[in-house]
């Protein structure tokens, strides 16, 4: 009998996994997967209506499913004088009701995208919007302001939105280092399950589920103003330790670790061939110990580009650790010629 609940409970929590990505065939999914009838798929399906878990659409043959919003909520803040642990602790966190390691997840992302948005925006409006469901959490906060992306362009002279996404992958920069160490976004992003910045017409987003991969997609809008969105799973089983601890070195709790997206530096249909852009790519590279290039999606590089990285960088900063993962056999290879050429020069 215990098996049976057991994988009764599995088949449940499989189909509110599932149905947002497939809300018209769910059902098929789940009986291939377990093994069962559609009968018994759909008594499951009927349990989790009745119990406000899923909201169903449509008719016998064109049944929809989607999970139904346990909480929604919503409210607009004014700047001037706001403090972010003070949102955190009078209106969100008693609205969450999750699990104490969820909570701290959340306690974190929340008054670090929130102190952004009060310090950083020259925002006159703040918005928090929280959406719960019986999977998932998503917490929405919008500013009025200038837009993060136009910041760190104006505040680094840099020509253009795209090169301000290449330094907010990389972590540790704030427009103001007195008050600011620059990590709230970059952890606040792998912390969740799903993050993503729209502002300007830029959306710079991260999947937990592809690991390290950061997608951009450009529109043409001038609208102002910054939309954080967060989205984590309510039972999760990771924690902010386990984040932390994977961007620090053994012998260093800091954040000295960092993860570069390499084709962010890659514009349009450039190429990555010349030095300048290796520079431009490893800019503040001296804040950290080990930098991991991530060449996911890049196809092929130049032999300048990879000296530059490779030997020039890689000479000057002996202290600096380079990785570089994802490569494909052609960009290996000039890689690996660059490390040649540096271990024959020492």
């Amino acid at each position: 009998m215990t098996h049976v609940r057991a994988r009764g409970e599995a088949l449940r929590s499989f189909i509110l996994d599932t149905v947002e990505a497939h809300p018209s065939d769910v059902a098929k999914i789940a009986a291939d997967k377990f093994k069962v009838s559609r009968q018994a798929i759909h008594k499951h399906l009927r349990n989790l209506v009745n119990e406000k878990a899923l909201i169903e659409t449509g008719s016998t043959r064109n049944k929809s499913y989607k999970l139904c919003p346990k909480l929604e909520w919503s409210e607009w803040y004014s700047p001037s004088g706001l403090e972010e642990d003070v949102v955190w602790v009078n209106d969100v966190k008693p609205r969450l009701q999750l699990p104490e390691n969820v909570t701290r997840i959340w306690s974190y992302c929340v008054t670090e995208i929130l102190n952004n948005a009060i310090d950083h925006s020259d925002a006159d409006r703040i918005s928090v919007d929280i959406r719960k469901t019986a999977t998932a959490t998503q917490i929405t906060v919008y500013d009025t302001g200038i837009g993060i992306f136009k910041k760190i362009m104006d505040a680094l002279g840099l020509p253009d939105q795209e090169h301000a996404l290449l330094e907010l992958a990389k972590g540790g920069f704030t427009t103001d280092p007195t008050r600011h160490s620059g990590q709230g976004i970059f952890f606040s992003s792998r912390m969740v399950d799903d993050f993503y910045i729209y502002s300007r017409g830029t959306l710079f987003s991260h999947d937990i589920k592809r690991e390290k991969d950061w997608l951009t997609h450009h529109e043409s809008t001038s609208k102002s103003g910054t939309l954080v969105s967060m989205t984590l799973k309510n039972h999760t089983a990771r924690t902010t330790k386990k984040v932390f601890d994977e961007f620090s070195t053994a012998d260093d709790d800091g954040f000295t670790k960092t993860i570069v997206p390499v084709r962010l530096s890659q514009h349009g249909d450039d190429y990555l061939v010349s030095r300048s852009q290796a520079k431009k790519l490893l800019a503040r590279v001296e804040k950290f110990k080990t930098v991991v290039l991530d060449f996911e999606g890049v196809s092929e590089i130049g032999r300048s580009y990879a000296d530059e990285i490779f030997r020039v960088i890689a000479n000057a900063n002996p202290a600096i650790e380079l990785l570089a993962i994802n490569t494909n056999d052609e960009v290996r290879a000039i890689i690996n010629q660059a490390t040649r050429t540096t271990a024959e020069t020492k």
